[in-house]
């Protein structure tokens, strides 16, 4: 399907009531296209199903009635592409994504299950850069005490322990001997152990486009965290740090955008942590340098443009809270919509 430059781009964009799903509409108002955006999301009550065009209830990701309800959202709005804005909505749309794209003609961003599944478990993350020759923080399974026992020996306190599955610092505990390490472990379910790499100053988030076998396009960003978000954020330069974020986006091989969340250790290694097969909380920041990933994307799949590196603005960025503010009978309408 080509869509014409001369009309307004039909994006969808799902997760209005989440940090990602707002983060990428954000971008798409930071864009330079014409556009028409209808905005999903479970709850009447979320912020950015206001911010749109249109708006569309759907189930939860988890619902067995999830991927009918796309159907039928697709069905009656015919967007042009289809971004995802919640991590568990990526499974059943990867899974789903060709049989909607046949059916519909909506292009659906989202990688490969294979790449959501690496990048929604911390412990399948470190094992891939490991496999793929990076560096990454030494990492064992909880359930699994011999390499516990070997992770203490070689590292000693303190440890991080963290659910394999999980999101914004959810359920994370540093850990700084062992009573702490045994409690932690006990109630946390399914988790990881891992080195405790570098210093909070020294956290980075990055992001590359990967398309046609080839990744063309990065951004990296030091980062203040507050409550497991980024609320501070500073471009950096480092050509070194670019060259990795390419070799680590194209070793994953996502449909398009992929994030990376490091720390540089102390002997100056750079060590993923966290991958986002996906655009990520941070991407609207990101767009605000200069580097647009939603409308590179957008450019990308629907008419082939090629994916060109931005120049990146220096700048510092400050986040901080806002409001949407509604008549009640606005939330009643798309309620009965």
């Amino acid at each position: 399907m080509t869509i014409q430059h001369n009309k307004p781009v039909r994006i969808a964009v799902t997760g209005g009531g989440a940090l990602l799903g707002q983060g990428i509409l954000r971008a798409l108002r930071l864009s330079t296209l014409q556009l028409h955006i209808i905005v999903v999301d479970i709850n009447p009550l979320s912020a950015g199903i206001y911010w749109g065009d249109e708006s569309f209830l759907v189930p939860p990701g988890s619902s067995a009635q999830y991927i009918d309800s796309i159907r039928a959202m697709l069905s009656k709005t015919r967007p042009d592409i289809l971004f995802v804005g919640t991590d568990v909505e990526l499974a059943p749309l990867a899974e789903a994504r060709a049989e909607l794209e046949r059916e519909f003609g909506t292009r659906v961003l989202v990688s490969s299950p294979d790449v959501v599944a690496i990048s929604d478990d911390k412990y399948e993350t470190a094992q891939f850069f490991t496999s793929h020759g990076f560096p990454a923080p030494a990492s064992a399974l909880v359930q699994n005490q011999e390499s516990v026992e070997r992770l203490i020996a070689e590292h000693g306190f303190p440890l991080i322990v963290k659910p394999c599955v999980g999101a914004r610092s959810y359920g994370v505990s540093i850990v700084n001997d062992r009573p702490a390490l045994d409690y932690a472990m006990a109630h946390v379910e399914r988790g990881v152990v891992q080195e405790c790499v570098g210093e909070d100053q020294l956290e980075y988030t990055a992001s590359g486009l990967y398309f046609d076998g080839r990744c063309d396009a990065v951004i990296v960003m030091r980062r203040d965290l507050r409550d497991g978000n980024t609320y501070r954020a500073f471009t950096v330069r480092d050509p070194k740090l670019d060259s990795l974020v390419k070799g680590w986006t194209e070793a994953l091989k996502p449909f398009g955008p992929a994030n990376f969340q490091f720390r540089i250790d102390k002997f100056g290694v750079p060590k993923v942590f966290e991958i986002n097969g996906r655009f990520s909380g941070t991407t609207p920041l990101r767009a605000h340098a200069g580097f647009n990933e939603v409308e590179m994307c957008i450019r990308k799949v629907l008419w082939d443009e090629p994916i060109v590196q931005p120049e990146i603005r220096s700048v510092t960025i400050l986040r901080h809270w806002s409001e949407t503010v509604i008549a009640p009978e606005r939330a009643e309408l798309i309620c009965q919509a």
